[in-house]
């Protein structure tokens, strides 16, 4: 799977929260689009990830 232009590769299928945790993001200040889709927060634990598809997580900061 490519996550932001690098190749993580799935032994298996996960959903996008399992993912998500995995992998250190926090779910309160983030967007992902799942092959070109915007995901809705409440669909996170539905949305299943498999090894070909594509993501663009966007982490939100805040700043002065």
């Amino acid at each position: 799977m490519r996550v932001n232009g690098k190749w993580i590769p799935l032994e298996q299928s996960i959903d996008l929260i399992q993912f998500l945790k995995r992998h250190g993001f926090s779910t309160d200040k983030i967007a992902v689009e799942k092959n070109g889709e915007i995901v809705c927060k409440a669909d996170f634990e539905k949305t299943i990830l498999t090894d070909e598809d594509i993501l663009e997580i966007v982490q939100f900061v805040g700043g002065g």
